[in-house]
């Protein structure tokens, strides 16, 4: 029995070229490193491409980014710069008036006195006389205080003053904040699990009559409105029963810019003077503030597991997309907190298995 080597050269395979079969055999060594190659060089190009594309898309994101920054700037600039320039003016009427009816009083003497006070309001003190002697740093408003500071809100309504409270202050946001992170995350793990069990109950009633994509529409549009209900309206509602000169439109502009942790901090609550109740009022607050965020987090993470609505995934590498944990979390297969629940219906499973006869092996001892 001949046995031809799969590495065989070009001059040993003009010599069998006249048997198709063995020159097939012979020459499949030859040509199996250069196919593999080819192959390689196919998905590398293939890569690099996905890789343009994803940095395309990237510069155009940035590109779109720095536009909306721009239109934003323009739009608040339109509507709160006369607004301004209107309290500038009557500001300037009145000190002029206050000079004309206190002749003794120089524009200096009231110019020092005028920004002694606003360093005082800017320290959380307030110089109104009518204002109770509570201190900012109370036990109710430090509890506030500190929420504010590793949940990222930080209104900045109250600061430290002191060196020994400004170093504090970095050292507990350092631990505080990824501490925050990993609590909040493990309360929306387990809020998943109620909410993937309630889309699993939709699945199997609307999915003869609707697409996937529809019902986890509908299913984002139901955690939405329970989030919108429970910590925007009836929150908003509350705000303005307790905190004087709010209207319901203030409640809600306090609501989203907390729960947003953008913290503005032109509105707090139980800052207005003489509050009833101020340290139970703010550690309410408190709670209100960390719930509000975990549901949040709970609306985003469901909105990131509906692939078509996860725009995050056009920006990142194709290449590396999942061997990242941290771009894990964008993947449509993960989630944005980790594994994603998977929503399958329990049906039959058919298997069809057919039965093929093995063919017995021959060999010359047998037919002998």
């Amino acid at each position: 029995m001949l046995v031809f080597p799969f590495s065989a050269d070009s001059r040993f395979c003009s010599k069998i070229s006249r048997f198709p079969q063995l020159r097939a055999e012979g020459c499949a060594g030859e040509r199996a490193p250069r196919e593999r190659g080819l192959r390689i060089e196919a998905r590398t190009v293939r890569g690099a491409m996905a890789v343009s594309k994803s940095n395309l898309r990237l510069i155009l994101l940035s590109a779109f980014y720095l536009l909306f920054l721009v239109i934003g700037a323009s739009i608040f600039s339109a509507i709160e710069a006369p607004l301004e320039i209107s309290i500038i003016r009557d500001l300037r009427s009145t000190r002029a008036a206050f000079l004309r009816d206190h002749a003794c009083l120089t524009d200096e003497e009231l110019e020092r006195f005028i920004v002694k006070i606003i360093n005082s309001n800017n320290r959380g003190v307030s110089a109104a006389g009518n204002v109770s002697n509570e201190l900012n740093w109370s036990f109710g408003q430090s509890i506030f205080f500190s929420s504010t500071v590793i949940t990222t809100i930080g209104y900045g309504h109250v600061a430290p003053l002191s060196e020994g409270g400004k170093i504090f202050c970095i050292v507990y946001a350092l631990i505080g904040i990824p501490l925050t992170l990993i609590l909040l995350t493990a309360y929306v793990e387990r809020l998943l699990i109620p909410s993937t069990l309630f889309l699993q109950f939709m699945n199997s009633r609307l999915g003869h009559l609707y697409q996937p994509f529809h019902i986890r529409i509908a299913h984002l549009a139901f955690v939405g409105l329970i989030v919108f209900i429970f910590f925007f309206l009836i929150p908003a509602g509350i705000f303005t029963d307790l905190e004087p000169g709010w209207n319901y439109l203030d409640a809600i502009y306090y609501c989203f810019i907390s729960l947003t942790t953008t913290g503005l901090g032109d509105l707090i609550p139980g800052d207005s003077p003489n509050q009833p109740y101020r340290p139970l009022y703010k550690v309410c607050t408190t709670g209100y503030l960390l719930i509000g965020l975990t549901f949040m987090m709970l609306f985003l993470a469901v909105l990131y597991d509906i692939p078509q609505l996860n725009f995050g995934m056009f920006f990142l590498l194709k290449s590396d997309g999942t061997s990242d944990p941290e771009k894990m979390r964008l993947h449509p297969s993960t989630g944005l907190y980790g594994p994603k629940y998977s929503q399958h219906i329990d049906e039959p499973t058919i298997r069809h298995v057919k039965a093929v006869p093995h063919p017995q092996s021959s060999s010359p001892e047998d037919n002998n």
